[in-house]
């Protein structure tokens, strides 16, 4: 079996660096020129459109239909408009939390007098036992407690975001997604939400501390992020094993 791998594991690394080997020595190929069209990224895509709508135009008017000034209004207001979500986090925080609790209890009880019978507790009872204390109990407990939580974020960037719906009441739900790869990282943003209209900047912006039910992630996956993650084996112990 060993003799089988080894030919076969040379040849899949032979195989694997003939692209790079061929390059040594020389300036990286450009690409040839072709139709942008028919590239991966500019594939066709479906977005949520509005409803199409007859606008009736006055002859020698300035006035344009459903406009909200003289001009035509920048601010997305309708689905399937794009706005800009600008992402300014500067958060820090910082709890120090202690408790200390103690308690101490002390029970005793006799039985000097028992029903008339006491002069015959002596034959009944041990000789060691002493009515005037036959319980004598005490407790004590403590607990104390420390706790220090210590956070310091910064998050500045800005992301497009689509109008996906137009809710009855006027309030626009938002979706926005931005990808970058810079050679075999890629970063990944998303945000998505609920705002209102009025909140929209008059150069069609909107921060972050507007959007209600916002879900903001950031984060990337490639080789450098594979690196930092434990292997899925410790993953699995971490969970399964109780200690």
């Amino acid at each position: 079996m060993r003799n089988t791998l080894l030919p076969i594991l040379a040849t899949a690394l032979a195989l694997a660096g003939c692209g790079r080997l061929s390059e040594i020595g020389q300036a990286p190929s450009l690409s040839e020129i072709s139709n942008p069209a028919l590239s991966p990224e500019a594939r066709v895509i479906s977005m949520p459109m509005p409803r199409p709508q007859n606008l009736d135009q006055e002859p020698s008017s300035l006035w344009r239909a459903g406009s909200r000034d003289f001009f035509r209004d920048p601010r997305a207001k309708q689905t399937g408009d794009l706005l800009t979500v600008i992402i300014n986090i500067a958060d820090q925080a910082q709890l120090q939390n202690q408790t200390q609790r103690s308690r101490s209890n002390n029970e005793k009880a006799g039985a000097n007098n028992f029903f008339g019978l006491e002069s015959r507790l002596p034959a009944v009872l041990p000789d060691a036992v002493n009515p005037s204390s036959l319980v004598d109990m005490e407790s004590s407990s403590g607990s104390t407690g420390n706790g220090t939580i210590q956070r310091n974020e910064r998050i500045a960037m800005r992301v497009a975001a689509v109008v996906t719906e137009v809710l009855p009441n006027g309030n626009f739900v938002i979706a926005g997604r931005q990808e970058m790869r810079v050679n075999y990282e890629l970063r990944e943003l998303r945000i998505a939400g609920v705002i209102r209209p009025e909140d929209i900047t008059n150069v069609n912006t909107i921060d972050y501390d507007k959007i209600a039910e916002a879900r903001i992630t950031y984060g990337g996956r490639g080789q450098i992020t594979d690196v930092q993650q434990p292997r899925y084996g410790q993953q699995v112990l971490d969970v399964i094993l109780p200690f």
